[in-house]
């Protein structure tokens, strides 16, 4: 598919077009920049919401629902899933995209899983990009679910419109929220599986945590209680996110926040192609394994080895 084609099939949301422009992103292939310097001017149509949460709890089943709550209201979805890489293969595995393959038949859904693949970067900037392409192809709501609450994770919910962190009671969520520095990204939080004993104990303890926290906006991020799997509290979640969703809009900090993933975006393309082109630049990459070896050997600190490639290049 030639790329005037490739690029006028995605805008119009081509499922296929759409697949292949992400493929190109994710494994940066030749054009890749091209493409994105196209959709660019085409994005900002889209409500993106980041779920992030610990394993285990139920984030997969929560956006199943929230996503069959979208379509029944005439959106058309986008899904992007972060999962933890093949050993094999390098690519995805496909848990999320086998526990959503119903949601999947529906020609107004688009589900993407993302490998992590061990990438230095380059996950949270592709996973950024597969969204714009989403935004550009037409889609009402894109949803990215990650894998946990590491900081790549935490990087990638904050490029979203709305941040939404899952916990679930009696499994000690709460103190490692805080360990991780959620309780700072989160816009809406949800107690999932709110069936379990411990809920009220969960809910009042991450209410005393969200008094102590300080958020630059003033908002009050509200906490929705759920049961993903018997589709309870979604609509509530739905109200709360585009609560936050209208509150940002007619803040000031709307623009502050922008410009903070404008600029986390120019470091992480930065990053990426600076790494590039130091990596592709002649004899780098043997001096790379002899450095590695020495370094191993306590031949030599890591620090100077870096100064070395550097200072070659």
């Amino acid at each position: 598919m030639l790329h005037a084609e490739l690029v006028e099939k995605l805008f119009a949301g081509e499922p296929r077009a759409v697949a292949r422009a992400i493929s190109k992103i994710e494994n940066g292939a030749e054009g890749a920049s091209k493409i994105m310097k196209e959709v660019f001017p085409n994005t900002g149509n889209a409500l993106i919401i980041g779920i992030t949460g610990s394993p285990g709890a139920g984030k997969s089943s929560l956006v199943d629902k929230l996503a069959l709550f979208y379509l029944g209201r005439g959106d058309k979805i986008g899904i992007v899933c972060i999962d933890p890489s093949s050993p094999f293969s390098g690519g995805a595995i496909l848990g999320d995209r086998i526990r959503m393959q119903t949601l999947g038949l529906d020609k107004k859904v688009f589900i993407r899983s993302m490998a992590t693949r061990g990438n230095l970067g380059g996950l949270s900037r592709a996973t950024v990009d597969a969204v714009a392409i989403l935004d550009a192809a037409g889609f009402d709501k894109i949803i990215v679910e990650t894998v946990g609450v590491g900081q790549d994770e935490v990087e990638i919910v904050k490029t979203a419109d709305v941040s939404v962190v899952v916990l679930v009671p009696g499994m000690g969520d709460d103190i490692q929220a805080i360990k991780a520095g959620i309780m700072e990204i989160g816009d809406v939080f949800v107690i999932n599986k709110a069936d379990r004993e411990g809920v009220l104990r969960t809910e009042k303890e991450l209410e005393s945590l969200l008094s102590l926290a300080h958020r630059p906006d003033f908002w009050n991020s509200p906490i929705v209680k759920t049961v993903a799997t018997e589709n309870k509290g979604i609509e509530d979640l739905s109200k709360a996110i585009e609560s936050y969703n209208d509150f940002q809009k007619q803040s000031e900090t709307s623009l502050i926040r922008r410009k903070d993933i404008a600029r986390w975006r120019l470091l992480e393309l930065l990053r990426e192609t600076l790494l590039a082109k130091t990596l592709g630049a002649n004899g780098t990459n043997e001096k790379l394994e002899i450095l590695a070896l020495e370094v191993a050997e306590k031949k030599r600190d890591p620090y100077s080895a870096v100064e070395e490639i550097i200072n070659s290049i």
